[in-house]
Order: structure tokens, then sequence, then C-alpha cells
């Protein structure tokens, strides 16, 4: 009965009359919109929602505040609720403490991380700094941005170049800085490469390079929040009076950038930034990529990557348990449409996750990196979306013990499968 009246309240708040916004914490409420596949949905999109990469039947899902819905209401979408979060009153987390919200690691911790694993494991880690974040550019803090190479160390392993001797499988959380799930799955995968035999025998044939924070700034504003993580997507590039500061990194990058799914808007949570990679957090991705990986592929939306090509790029994400794979701008197909769809249904029947483009399961959106990876070198690229859209575990932030007993159950026999496919992926 508490739970009725709670979801009565509400529902009369959030078809109320807007009022003025309060002062102080608000509310976050996930509204469930009617927004079939095609024009409803791009049009949302447009709008500059927050749209989440989640779909059941012909609705989608906009995270906002007590006055979200009346603008929906008053852009022709109908909304009702599916969750609402309180505000909170805690205070921020202290800058000293390694975790959050119950045990996610802070970027310090993070980093630390990867240091230690190299330390203690020298045959097999190597980490390498790949460029700054743009709050370290602008000499306002900031951090270093961290991969490490996991392998068996032989001469030419882990250098930054293509003709390196071994296929290369990367990994990256938390490209939208929100999605804490990615950054801890990225932890455990580093620390089950090293200390699995099952895994470490495969790194005889095999490079593994892991970025566990891809958006280090986004990440410094979600843990400020520290047990109630602040819901910062974007980088800290930029400034804002109605929404969050910064840009959508995964609607920067420069494939088919500023088309479909991504907002003028400095405000949108889908903001493209002021032009294809103007961010460098997305540059210093890029320039990694083309380090590691051969251009197999001859330029044309319809032209196929050689049969030659090695490795794969994996971009975590949440949540919606999906598999997605390029084109994300269109649903046309990918020259290689074939063995990408083959490679994700495999991972998919692993987790009992959805695969497909994102245009035939959610939507279509540009200026991704997974679209960016294949255009520009013809590696097999894929974005998992991980967590369920309710429930316990569900959402953007679930409790930490869901990463041991939900998630990472899932993930790592994909992280195997992705492993086995990057040696000869077409």
């Amino acid at each position: 009965m508490r739970t009725a009246v709670a979801l009565f309240a509400c529902l009369a708040l959030l078809l109320s009359p807007a009022p003025a916004p309060a002062e102080g914490p608000q509310a976050t409420y996930v509204l469930r919109v009617p927004a079939p596949k095609g024009d409803s949905a791009q049009r949302l999109l447009r709008l500059g929602y927050d749209v989440l990469e989640q779909r059941d039947g012909d609705d989608l899902f906009v995270v906002g505040d007590p006055l979200t819905a009346g603008k929906l209401r008053a852009d022709g979408f109908p909304s009702t609720v599916e969750t609402a979060m309180p505000p909170s009153e805690r205070a921020p987390r202290s800058l000293d403490e390694a975790t959050y919200y119950g045990g996610y690691r802070t970027i310090t911790a993070q980093f630390a991380h990867l240091n230690e694993v190299a330390q203690t494991h020298p045959d097999l880690a190597t980490v390498v700094d790949y460029g700054d974040s743009w709050r370290k550019t602008q000499g306002s803090g900031g951090h270093d941005l961290k991969a490490i190479c996991i392998t068996r160390k032989n001469p030419g392993d882990c250098a930054l170049s293509p003709t390196a001797p071994k296929p290369r499988l990367f990994v990256m959380g938390q490209l939208h800085a929100r999605e804490i799930t990615t950054g801890d799955m990225a932890w455990r995968f580093i620390d089950d490469l090293v200390g699995s035999p099952d895994l470490t025998a495969m790194l005889a044939e095999l490079e593994v390079w892991v970025v566990p924070i891809a958006n280090p700034d986004g990440v410094e504003i979600v843990e400020s929040g520290g047990d109630s993580p602040v819901l910062q997507r974007k980088n800290a590039n930029g400034t804002c009076t109605s929404g969050s500061r910064g840009v959508d990194l995964n609607r920067n990058a420069g494939s088919h950038w500023g088309e479909v799914g991504s907002s003028t808007n400095k405000c949108s949570e889908t903001y493209r930034g002021t032009r294809a990679d103007s961010e460098v957090e997305v540059q210093a991705l890029e320039s990694l990529w083309r380090k590691l990986y051969r251009d197999t592929r001859a330029p044309g939306d319809t032209a196929a990557a050689s049969a030659d090509t090695t490795g794969a790029v994996i971009s975590m994400h949440s949540y919606g348990n999906y598999v997605l794979f390029p084109w994300g701008w269109s649903t046309l197909k990918t020259g290689n449409d074939t063995a990408l769809r083959k490679m994700a249904n495999d991972m998919a029947a692993l987790s009992g996750f959805t695969a497909g483009q994102p245009g035939e399961v959610l939507y279509n959106a540009s200026g991704a990196t997974d679209d960016w990876v294949y255009d520009d070198l013809g590696v097999p690229s894929f974005v998992w979306e991980i967590g369920a859209s309710s429930g316990r575990c569900g959402g953007f932030l679930p409790p930490f013990s869901c990463q041991q007993d939900a998630h990472w159950p899932k993930v790592r026999p994909m992280l195997v499968s992705a492993m086995n496919a990057a040696k000869r992926p077409y």
C-alpha cells in the first residue's frame, strides 16, 4: 500500500502544472515514453531528452526531474513514472576515500590498481598513458588517460604499433561516466587476466588492452556524490544553466558526426560538441586505436574489411542487456554484417542479452565510438549495455554486491568469447 501511495504521489506531482524549480536537491525520475522505432523515437532524441539505451516494445525511457513530464507533454509525448529516486542529503565524498556508493572504486583507486597490477606482474602488464582529460588540458585539475596492456610479454608486445605480432582485444568502461557497472567490470577483468589460469593461458597468443575509465572528468563528478552518485553522463567541457555540462563522448566521434540521435543543445545529454572529434578524450582514443590496429577497410559505408583483419573493440555501457554493433547511425548493413552479427549473437547467447544494430533494437544514433572504429579501421566493434532495466540489480546505480552476483557471471563469458573472436573475426 505504501508503494502505491508513493507512486500515486509521484504521478500527481508529474501530472500537475509545472512548478518553479525548487532550490536544493531534486528527485530523479525514469519516465516511460511511447516512442516507436522510426520517426517518433528520432524526434524524441532530436528534442534533447536524456533517452536511455533501453526499449520495451514501443516505449523508450527518459531520465528527468520533476519538470520533465510537463516538458514531454508539451512536446506531444505522454509519459508515466517507471522509477523514482529521492534526493539525498548526504555530504559529498571525501577526496581521500578509495570507494564510494558501497564499494565502487574511485578514479584514484582505479589508476592505482593499474600500477599495482603492472608492478606485481611485470611479465604480463604494462601501463600506458595515452593522453589527458579536458580538465587537465585546461590546468584545472583533471586526470591522465590510462590503459593497461596485458599479455605474455615477448619482443614487440604492447608496442604502440599496428604491426605488433599479436591480435588485440580492446575493452573500455565509463565512456559515459554514470555507468558505474562498467568500471567495475573492467577492474574484475584485469584481475582475472593476471590471476585466472584459463585467461592467462590465452595471453600467449593475444594482447588485451583495458581502459577502465575513459571519461575521468565525468567520473569525478559522479563519485563526488558519495552514496548518492551524480548522474553525469558527459565529460566536463562546457557550461550549462539548465542541465549537465559537457559533451557526450559517444556522440562526438567522427563517423557520421552530427546526424541522427545527437543534439546541438549544450545542455542535452547527447550534446555532440562543436565539431567532429572536438573532445580531447575522443581524440586520444582514436589516436590510440590507430596505433594499435591496421586499417583494413576501404572508404564507403558498404565496403568490407579484409579477411585478414584481427582484433576487436568492446565499449561497455549500461543498461538494457544489449550487444550492439555497427552501424548505429543507420540500419544500413556494413560490409561485414554477417560476421559482426555472428559475433554479437555468440556473445549475447552467453548472457541472455539481445543482439542487433542500434536501429533494430533501440534507435539510431551517430558519432559513436564503435561506429568510428569499424568505419576508420575495419575492426569489429561492439557496445555492451550491461544490466536490466529494473529490479534490484537494474539501472545505473545497482548495489555494489550486484557486480559480483549478477553482472560479472554474464560479462566474463562474453569477454572470453571476445578474446577468442579477436584472433580471426572475419
